[in-house]
């Protein structure tokens, strides 16, 4: 399984997922669900993935040969806007699974990206491209995305969150919520990446992974879990006989 959370604030955008990936308990391994693209002072995008794991990483080794060899049909750091490129990762999702998925199988061949950014020209995005390739933009009002195990890290976004909250405390709440997901499912895990930016930055993206005893992750579970313990012993007590 996985888990992915994109968060789009007035001070910039947080990207964070796991790592794990599983294929029954026997099987467990290691894959990187975030991709970075950038080209100096014209396009800097993070690109995260859940779903079929072949699918995704097709898509993503697509897109990557595209600017690698400078070809504009899949080119992401060419477009002249981030909904530009939100189109592109559809269709190329699109052309995937249509390559690959057999009608006779019961294989599920979909998956779910989230794509954001900046190009040069316009302010920060945010998109939610789904398995049949259209999208979602985040706004005020909705200001972040979550693909894979989703339900276990919500709550705390929806207390948290909204567009004007500082960028560190959207990492740290970031964090939070992949640490209430492990917690609660064996099949998301460390390491994660981590990586945020700033409008009209222009230095290299730089993601962050944190292993699973990473000493500040460690010392953010604990603090949290802690809190948690002593605010619910502060809390009143029924008032009916018990």
């Amino acid at each position: 399984m996985t888990y992915c959370v994109a968060i789009r604030l007035a001070q910039g955008l947080v990207f964070a997922s796991d790592t794990r990936t599983n294929a029954g308990v026997d099987h467990v391994a290691t894959f990187r669900k975030m991709r970075v693209f950038e080209k100096p002072g014209q396009a800097r995008m993070v690109l995260l993935s859940s779903g079929n794991l072949a699918t995704s990483q097709s898509v993503a080794s697509l897109l990557e040969l595209s600017c690698r060899h400078h070809e504009p049909a899949r080119n992401l750091l060419q477009v002249a806007s981030l909904y530009d490129a939100a189109a592109m990762v559809g269709a190329t999702l699109r052309e995937v699974v249509a390559r690959d998925a057999d009608p006779a199988s019961s294989i599920d061949f979909s998956s779910h990206f989230l794509l954001g950014g900046q190009v040069e020209g316009e302010a920060m995005r945010l998109f939610h491209i789904y398995p049949q390739g259209n999208f979602i933009e985040a706004s005020r009002d909705t200001p972040y995305f979550q693909i894979g195990e989703a339900k276990y890290g919500k709550p705390i976004l929806d207390r948290v969150l909204d567009y004007d909250t500082p960028l560190a405390q959207a990492i740290q709440c970031a964090l939070i919520s992949l640490d209430s997901t492990m917690r609660s499912n064996l099949s998301v895990g460390a390491p994660i990446d981590l990586v945020w930016l700033r409008p009209d930055d222009a230095a290299p993206l730089a993601p962050v992974r944190l292993a699973e005893k990473d000493p500040y992750f460690s010392v953010l579970r604990q603090a949290w879990s802690k809190g948690l313990r002593e605010v619910f012993a502060t809390l009143p007590a029924p008032h009916w006989p018990l």
